[in-house]
């Protein structure tokens, strides 16, 4: 295996740029993530590397063979979970794991130790057809079916999207013990959260621009800007005065505060506080915070 190298890849859909000359290099065994929002060029670049589009420009590479002139190889050596459920939902969970794997020329025995951690939680629903399964039954079993051929590299587009919390950490457990078995992982999502699980991340913005790539940590240590979070009683007004205050850098909601960055922090918190009190603000709270992801997702736009 040689993993996956993306050389300046650019993809339009008439005049709408869904990629603009990205470049990366996913090494063998890598859990590699895609991050972004919708719109941010994730599922085109996934069908590229899947030999399912063309791009405009680029070359890209997927096991050592080239999408293009390759495609056939390819194909029979990565597994491939797209973002909408894209099973037979007429067949039973049985019958679809069967239809996959006789596709690639395998059954289900001859695989089963590598999916035998997810398939046992979705085997007491053997015969139920796939149509009838939960959200998180449904995205088990997808992943089961991109993965009965054994592929050397596994892509998965936004896999948790639209699960619920407990079934998403079950997932990505699952990713990990896939990885430890030297499958390369590519997968893309909006939750910046499920970021720190992967090696290595890519940050990407809409129309397919890449503003970073690093590992989670990496990516948190380049925010380089004290960050604060602001609580107060009324927290829409409270954002709109944050915003027109004169020493705000940034200022956006996030979660249950609002995360503030200053052009002089420490001149400017004790003045942002008498600020806000005259402003007629009561339980003000200013809190010193490390950035996450997601802040440093936003500092780069």
């Amino acid at each position: 295996m040689n993993g996956v190298h993306i050389q300046n890849i650019s993809k339009k859909y008439g005049s709408v740029t869904a990629l603009q000359t990205i470049s990366l290099n996913i090494g063998d065994g890598e859990l590699f993530g895609l991050i972004g929002p919708d719109g941010a060029g994730k599922t085109t670049l996934f069908r590229i590397l899947t030999t399912l589009l063309l791009p405009d420009s680029g070359s890209a590479s997927v096991c050592g063979l080239d999408i293009i002139k390759d495609l056939k190889e390819i194909r029979m050596r990565v597994g491939y979970m797209p973002g909408r459920f894209s099973l037979y939902q007429d067949l039973t969970v049985e019958e679809n794991l069967s239809f996959f794997a006789s596709v690639f020329n395998t059954t289900i025995a001859d695989n089963y130790e590598l999916v035998r951690d997810i398939y046992v939680q979705i085997e007491p629903f053997k015969h139920r057809r796939a149509g009838k399964l939960s959200g998180g039954m449904k995205q088990k079993l997808a992943l089961c079916c991109a993965l009965i051929h054994r592929p050397d590299v596994l892509f998965l587009d936004e896999p948790t999207t639209g699960v619920d919390p407990v079934s998403r950490v079950e997932f990505w457990d699952m990713l990990d013990k896939l990885k430890r078995q030297g499958i390369t992982i590519l997968v893309s999502t909006p939750y910046m959260d499920e970021a720190s699980r992967c090696d290595r991340i890519a940050l990407l913005m809409r129309s397919g621009v890449c503003l970073s790539v690093d590992t989670p940590e990496g990516i948190r240590r380049s925010f380089n800007k004290p960050l604060y979070a602001v609580r107060a009683k009324n927290m829409y007004p409270l954002l709109e005065e944050l915003r027109n205050y004169e020493g705000t850098l940034s200022c956006y909601a996030f979660g249950d505060s609002h995360h503030l960055t200053l052009k002089s922090y420490k001149k400017d918190i004790i003045h942002l506080q008498s600020y806000l009190k005259e402003k007629g603000f009561t339980n003000v709270t200013i809190e010193s915070i490390e950035a996450g992801i997601e802040d440093c997702f936003i500092n780069e736009m």
